[in-house]
């Protein structure tokens, strides 16, 4: 897979897609990663990339003509994704979309914003991480790009591990132990040790609903709870809120 990530600060994406799984993912060869520079096509001697806006008002935007010329010179794989305030909730299944694909872009926003025609003109598609302000979208690319990039085969040393983990069945995530099995007088769940390795994962499912229904509601409510599952939770006596039941 290929990724283009597009910033004022290529350095700063260069130093952090060599740490830990995405460094390992490079060096293997599974992802080409590459930074750019959005001040490549820059023609005065600042290498000017942003201006103020038109009509007054505070900050920066950041402007067309080396954001077009960049994405131009690079030719840099579809689609070219913007990261700002204004797109789409990332998302889990947004990951999984996205690591089916042969490659894709992202452009980090800076300043007060972009170009409305950056955004009406350049871009396919529009992402935020979050209801939240950030000086700009490095940290959001790296977040998109980690997410994205473990669910490629032959990234983590298990293939299974992204099959179990929080929102990939919509659920979050089951509580975990390790030994030793009794620290200070707190012990692990009895059932974990039984060696019945089907009751742990039925077990294992009914508290992910469980801690679902009561952490994150709004996801039980898209989700729902199959027939079965609630025989599972009646099996090891698991309640939660019966209107789940009919999502």
């Amino acid at each position: 897979m290929r990724i283009d990530i597009f910033s004022i600060f290529p350095d700063h994406i260069d130093q952090m897609s060599d740490l830990s799984i995405l460094g390992r993912a490079r060096r293997s060869g599974l992802v080409d990663l590459r930074s750019q520079d959005l001040r490549m096509s820059t023609t005065d001697k600042h290498r000017t990339v942003d201006d103020s806006p038109f009509g007054g008002g505070p900050g920066m935007v950041l402007k067309p003509e080396p954001v077009f010329a960049a994405v131009k010179e690079v030719s840099p794989p579809r689609p070219l994704i913007l990261l700002g305030p204004g797109g789409k909730a990332f998302n889990q299944s947004k990951a999984n979309e996205l690591s089916r694909l042969d490659g894709f872009s992202l452009l980090c926003g800076r300043y007060e914003g972009v170009d409305e025609r950056i955004r009406s003109h350049l871009v396919d598609d529009e992402i935020s991480i979050g209801d939240m302000i950030l000086a700009g979208g490095e940290f959001a690319a790296m977040a998109i790009v980690e997410a994205v990039v473990r669910l490629i085969p032959g990234v983590l040393n298990n293939d299974a591990s992204p099959k179990d983990e929080t929102f990939s069945d919509g659920l979050l995530e089951y509580p975990h132990w390790t030994r030793p099995a009794n620290f200070e007088g707190l012990e692990v769940p009895e059932i974990l040790v039984s060696g019945d390795h089907e009751k742990i994962l039925r077990w294992r499912k009914s508290v992910s609903i469980a801690l679902t229904a009561a952490r994150r509601p709004d996801l039980l409510e898209i989700r729902g709870v199959k027939s079965f599952e609630i025989d599972w939770m009646a099996e090891f006596e698991i309640e939660i809120d019966p209107r789940f039941f009919s999502c």
